[in-house]
Formats: C-alpha cells, structure tokens, sequence
C-alpha cells in the first residue's frame, strides 16, 4: 500500500520540488497539498511542469486530509510547524518540517535568532535532526524529523570527516559558502530581482546568520565537544546550488583523500572526487547528491597544515526537499534512494 503523503505550503520552491521528486516516488500517494491563496486551483495551473503528472488541487489547510495521511511535510514560513505539528502527531502522523522550526534543540536559543516564542518546545526535545549521514538510525524511529537547513548540510558534510578524526583545530573552522536566489524562496525582494541579482555577487549576514547555530550544534555533536566557527554565507547569480569552500588547521598528520572516502564509502548521497577535483554546482542541479573534494595545499611557509574542502549541493534538493524524501524512506522502511536517484541536469 502506497504512503499517504501530504504537502502544508505547496506554492513555494520547497514545495514544488516535493512534489516534483513524490509524484515520480515509487511507494507515495500525495493525498494533500495544501495553500490558502492558492486553495481550489489545480496545481498543475500553477505548476504546468507537473501537468500529467499529478491530478490535484490545493485545499485550504483546514479542510485539507492531513490527519489521514501517514506523513506530512511542512514546506512552510519558520513559525507554522510548531503551532501545527501537534495535532498531527498525537493523529499517528509522522511529520517532516522543512522549516527552522526544531532544528536547534536550546529552545532559547532558537528564539534569539528566530525573534519569536517557540510554541512546542516539548516537541523540540522529541524531534531528530534529520541528517542522514549523522543520524540514521534515530531518524528510522522518529515521528517528527527536523530537516536541515540548506548551508548547513553542505557545511556540516565538508567538515564531518575532519570533524570526527579529532585531528584538525576545532576553535577555528572556517565556512565560506555562496547560494543561488532560490535559497531565499519564492517571494518578491528587491535584492533578489534578476536585474538586482544578475552579474553580482554579496556578502551577507557575516555579523550572524541563523544557520550558524545550527551548524555548530551539528559539528559539536559529530565532535563530541563545542566548536569555534566563522560562516560568511554570499549571494551568487545563479538560481540553484551552494559552494562551500571550507578551511581547517590540522593538528596531526593526517591522510585525507582516505580519510574522506572511507567516511562516505556507503553513503548513497555523498561523492567523495578524485584528487585534485574542483566539483561544480551544476554537477549536482536537480540531484540528492553532495560532491566534496578535499585538497592540502602549499603554505608560504613551507608547512601545509591547512585543509580545504569543496562541497557542493543544490539546496533545493539535497538542501531541502530531496533530503526531506530521504528522511521519510528512512522513517517508513524504504530504500534510502526511493525516488531520488535523479542525474544531475546539464547544462
């Protein structure tokens, strides 16, 4: 019997990929998807890149049949989720947040960055931060799941293999990351108009960033201690994907291409590169894959302690919705790989 599926937020980008990658999922029904302004009109008229493919319309989320469906995913505003997960929950429903929402366990915390008063910080405490890669198996079990953010699953699979080898200086890492326009959503911002975008390239939020909290709590839990970090996340003038370029000091001697692929040797979503590559965001657009390469080059010194790592990911997929898939295969018993073995589109 298919999984149930439904959407909460099908308009924005999130959305839409979610139902790009679930009406191909071999083993999911979607039963829902659900907006308030968009409530009655089918969603292939919005989306006619989905027209033969899915047969639905938006419903208004009260009159949606959310508590039927086995999961839920919130493509959702940061604030949604915690004020609705709960009923679905206590119905038997297992949910997926793509949103901020419980992603950073110290609820205080959260509302520093957020700027508002979480309103389930008990559900804070029940949910798995849904990072395959650190936490399959507590994801398996989970009825709520935490999707992580975009920059953070970049950052956070660069460093976890330098991270965890307790051979690198762990007070001063080091994350350089840049985003495609989508990573900001569907929404009308002057900045991100194409005429604004196009042929520039920015620097933002380097005195904090939300998503700094999140990497560090990811880091100090592969590292079993805290972690010092600098996140500077930019702007780029493409749609899709993130860079991150990453610096480390080693400590130790240390053997790093080996060190990488035995790491990722049985994960079906990272590419750990030959050495010496440069991986390019549209080897991975439109797919649930993150390419790394790790480089150790020449100091003026003479000394090459510093490490380099190149992650690359599209935060649409493997930065949101294709990792939202994943942790649901986790949480119902499937291939991790169901409906995500998509190549990357090129050009």
């Amino acid at each position: 019997m298919a999984i149930k599926a439904g959407i909460v937020g099908g308009t924005g980008y999130t959305g839409v990929e979610l139902l790009r990658l679930l009406a191909h999922h071999p083993e999911v029904e979607i039963a829902a998807i659900t907006s308030r302004e968009a409530a009655g009109r089918p969603v292939a008229a919005m989306f006619p890149s989905l027209r033969g493919r899915l047969d639905l319309a938006f419903a208004a989320p009260e009159r949606a049949p959310l508590s039927s469906c086995d999961v839920v995913f919130f493509a959702t505003p940061n604030g949604v989720a915690m004020n609705e997960a709960r009923a679905l929950i206590e119905a038997g429903v297992r949910v997926v947040d793509l949103s901020a929402d419980f992603r950073l366990r110290d609820v205080t915390e959260w509302e520093r960055w957020y700027r508002m008063k979480h309103a389930a910080p008990d559900l804070v405490a029940q949910a798995v931060y849904g990072l395959p890669e650190l936490n399959r198996e507590r994801i398996r079990t989970a009825r709520l799941v935490a999707n992580p953010g975009c920059y953070p699953t970049a950052v956070q699979l660069g460093f976890l293999p330098l991270v965890e080898s307790g051979a690198v200086d762990l007070a001063h890492l080091v994350a350089d990351a840049k985003s495609g326009t989508s990573g900001a959503g569907r929404k009308m911002e002057l900045h991100l108009m194409h005429s604004e975008a196009t042929e520039n390239f920015t620097a933002y939020g380097v005195p904090g960033h939300r998503h700094w909290p999140e990497i560090r709590q990811g880091l100090a839990q592969a590292a079993g201690g805290e972690v010092g970090l600098v996140f500077v996340p930019h702007l780029a003038p493409m749609i899709r994907g993130i860079h991150a370029t990453l610096y480390a000091r080693l400590t130790r001697e240390l053997d790093l291409q080996p060190l990488y692929e035995r790491r990722y040797a049985q994960e079906p979503f990272v590419d750990v590169l030959a050495a010496g590559s440069h991986p390019e965001t549209r080897s991975v657009r439109g797919a649930n894959v993150c390419r790394i390469a790790v480089h150790r080059p020449p100091q003026a010194s003479g000394r090459a302690d510093t490490v380099v790592v190149l992650a690359v990911i599209d935060n649409l997929v493997k930065g949101a919705s294709g990792q939202a898939v994943q942790n649901m295969n986790l949480m119902f018993g499937l291939p991790e790989t169901a409906g995500l073995e998509q190549a990357a589109l090129v050009p």
